[in-house]
């Protein structure tokens, strides 16, 4: 059962100490209702674990499983159900699978407001979930009425300078960006990074993710030099974190290469295109938009062509 994988030229098998315990717990669980439960939570958090990875495709199967079987239990509201829908959700938003994503995020909602009422954190991360996810669609009208309300809960509940707020308002940041409100997305994002340092140090993903989107921020001011150089500590920081193949490098991989195009240095955008189409291919569908997005800039620098400013933000 404990998943390995396999180097080359006969190289020892690669064990991943995270998967062997969510494995071992799943196996555990009694043959009971409680244990039911047990095994089926084992196997969602088995699935975020793999979509950590990058392993979208066999999360996802792994979570169209685990619904099924929380769906038979007479659970209602049905709290194990809101929460893999969650995740479904989050995985759709990583593999472009929009509209599942949007049913799974709106089910979950629905389950965790009648369970704990209008005020809870449940409730204020689904709605920055829908904020983030109507980000990746464009839809940055509507999204920023959801990412507010996530921003306005979480600060009745925990106060200002939670990190959970913070991250509320770095996704906030991103859908005011698109809607034109720039100065301040640059406050919420500044805000929001202060928190992050204050409470995880300089190493750490929020941070990464908040430097990628004030970066991207100067992109869309076209301060080009300057999101050349937010980008860079941005990616640096992720591959540290990540490693160097992720797929959550491409965000930052793809705006990076835009801003390099603007400067006109073709060499440095198409290494960078072709780094994020490197990362995505086997993970995301054909026509996801980042893909389709690296895809496009790398046929770009071959013809001379100059990119439109990406949104950039809210990536994570």
């Amino acid at each position: 059962m404990n998943q390995r994988t396999g180097g080359l030229g006969g190289s020892a098998p690669v064990i991943d100490p995270a998967e062997d315990r969510l494995r071992a717990r799943i196996r555990r669980a009694p043959a009971t209702p409680d244990g039911t439960r047990e095994r089926l939570d084992g196997q969602r958090a088995l699935a975020a674990h793999w979509r950590h990875r990058g392993d979208y495709r066999r999360a996802g199967l792994l979570l169209t499983l685990t619904l099924a079987g929380a769906d038979a239990l007479v659970d209602r509201p049905n709290l194990l159900a809101a929460r893999i829908c969650t995740e479904i959700g989050v995985l759709g938003k990583y593999a472009g699978h929009f509209a599942r994503a949007e049913r799974s995020y709106q089910r979950a909602l629905e389950i965790f407001q009648e369970a704990h009422g209008a005020e809870h954190d449940t409730v204020a991360t689904i709605c920055h979930n829908l904020g983030g996810l109507a980000h990746a669609r464009g839809h940055h009208v509507g999204g920023e009425v959801w990412a507010r309300r996530a921003v306005e809960i979480r600060v009745r509940i925990h106060g200002p300078d939670h990190v959970d707020v913070a991250a509320d308002r770095g996704a906030w940041a991103a859908l005011l960006d698109g809607c034109g409100r720039h100065d301040e997305a640059e406050a919420q994002l500044r805000a929001a990074l202060a928190v992050f340092r204050r409470a995880y140090g300089d190493e750490h993903y929020e941070v990464a993710v908040t430097l990628h989107n004030l970066a991207a921020l100067r992109q869309r001011r076209g301060w080009f030099p300057e999101a050349i150089e937010g980008f860079r500590e941005a990616l640096a920081l992720k591959e540290r974190l990540l490693g160097v193949d992720h797929p959550d490098l491409a965000p930052t991989l793809v705006n990076l290469a835009t801003a390099y195009r603007h400067l006109r240095r073709g060499s440095s955008a198409g290494a960078h295109y072709a780094r994020a189409v490197a990362v995505l291919s086997d993970r995301v569908d054909p026509d996801h938009p980042l893909l389709a997005a690296a895809q496009d800039g790398l046929a770009a620098v071959a013809t001379g062509r100059v990119s439109r400013v990406p949104s950039g933000l809210g990536h994570g």
